[in-house]
C-alpha cells in the first residue's frame, strides 16, 4: 500500500553538535524496567500504553487501520505502474455510475453491522489523487469532452509541437487506466480485526488485479483516537514513527524519522495483549550536521500477530493506519 519519501525539511548548516528529532530535556526517570534495551523508550512506551482509552466505537463500530484503496491480490506492478497507484493517477474510460446503492454489511470476526454506501462515482473521486505531470514521448490521459470528462476509448493525447510542453524528467507519467467497476467487497484491517467491507472494484487495464476503494460512507465511519502523549519531550535517541507501511501477520513495516547525523535506527516494540507501541532508537554522530528529517524504514516482528491490537506511535500516542501519514 502506498508511499515512499527519502527526506524531508530545509537543509540549514549548524555550529552545533547533532541532536536526535524530540531530544530535549531529561525525562522523568524511568519507572518501569528496561525490556529493549533503551530504558527512554521503555519508559515513554509504558506510558503511552497506560494512557490509551479507545472508547466504544473502538469495541462495537467500523474503524478502519488502514487507507481505503486496497489492491485485490498481487498487481504485478511495473515501476511506472507501481508509481502511478502510490500517486493515485488514474483516467477513467467508462462511465463512473453516480447512483447510490442500498446499505451494506460489514463483516467482522465478532458480529455484522449494517453500513450506508457510497456510489461509485463518489468512490473513485476518493481513488483519483489527480493528474501525472506531462512528460516528452509518453501516452497522456485520453481528449476530454465537454463534460470535462475522458472520452470513452479515445486515443491518447501525446505531447507534440502543438501539444502541452513535456518533462525531459525520468519519474513515471502514466497513469492507470480504468476500464471496470464492480460493486463487490474487501478485506479491510479494522479495532475489531479483519473485516469484510462492501467495496468498488475498479477493473485497471495496466494492473493484474482490481483496485478496490472501500464503499461505506463517511458517516459510519469511526474516528481513530488520537491518544494521549506524555508531557514530557521524546528523549534524546528516542525517534517516533512517520508512517504504518504495512501490518501482516506479526509483521510491521514502518518508517522512523531520524536525524542526518544518526546512524541506523534500532525497531523498538512494547507488546501487550491490547496494544502495540513503536519507534526506533538511534545514536547520533558528533559534530556539525544539517538540520533535517530523514525518513528510514524498519520493520519489527512480534511475538504474536498484530490482529486488532492498537498499534500506537511513541511520540504521539497516536493509533497508527497503513497507508496513512
Amino acid at each position: 500500500m502506498r508511499r515512499s519519501i527519502a527526506l524531508l525539511g530545509l537543509p540549514l548548516l549548524v555550529l552545533a553538535g547533532c541532536a536526535a528529532p524530540g531530544s530535549g530535556p531529561a525525562a522523568p526517570p524511568a519507572t518501569t524496567p528496561a525490556t529493549t534495551g533503551w530504558p527512554a523508550f521503555d519508559q515513554r512506551a509504558a506510558q503511552v500504553a497506560d494512557t490509551w482509552r479507545p472508547g466504544e466505537a473502538w469495541r462495537s463500530g467500523y474503524v478502519p487501520l488502514e487507507d481505503g484503496t486496497v489492491l485485490a491480490g498481487d498487481p504485478g506492478f511495473s515501476a511506472d505502474t507501481k508509481w502511478a497507484y502510490a500517486q493515485g493517477w488514474y483516467r477513467e474510460q467508462v462511465t463512473i455510475p453516480t447512483g447510490t446503492p442500498a446499505d451494506g454489511t460489514i463483516r467482522f470476526p465478532d458480529g455484522t453491522l449494517p453500513a450506508p454506501l457510497i456510489s461509485a462515482a463518489a468512490a473513485y473521486a476518493q481513488l483519483d489523487k489527480g493528474d501525472p505531470p506531462p512528460c516528452a514521448g509518453r501516452p497522456m490521459k485520453p481528449p476530454t469532452g465537454g463534460s470535462g470528462k475522458p472520452a470513452p476509448g479515445g486515443p491518447t493525447i501525446e505531447p507534440g509541437p502543438d501539444g502541452p510542453v513535456g518533462t525531459q524528467a525520468t519519474e513515471p507519467c502514466v497513469p492507470l487506466t480504468v476500464t471496470g467497476v464492480t460493486l463487490g467487497s474487501t478485506t479491510v484491517r479494522t479495532s475489531r480485526g479483519p473485516a469484510e467491507v462492501p467495496a468498488w472494484l475498479f477493473t485497471v487495464a495496466e494492473l493484474k488485479v482490481p483496485v478496490a476503494r472501500v464503499a461505506v460512507a463517511p458517516s459510519a465511519v469511526g474516528e481513530v483516537p488520537q491518544g494521549i502523549a506524555p508531557t514530557w519531550p521524546v528523549p534524546g535517541g528516542v525517534v517516533t514513527v512517520q508512517s504504518l507501511d504495512a501490518a501482516d501477520g506479526a509483521r510491521l513495516d514502518y518508517k522512523v524519522g531520524t536525524g542526518a547525523c544518526d546512524g541506523e535506527p534500532t525497531p523498538l516494540v512494547l507488546e501487550r495483549d491490547d496494544l502495540v507501541v513503536i519507534g526506533a532508537g538511534v545514536t547520533t554522530t558528533p559534530g556539525p550536521c544539517t538540520m533535517q528529517l530523514v525518513l528510514k524504514p524498519v520493520t519489527v516482528t512480534l511475538k504474536a500477530p498484530v490482529g486488532k491490537r492498537a498499534v500506537l506511535d511513541v511520540g504521539s500516542g497516536t493509533a497508527l493506519v497503513v497507508g496513512r501519514r
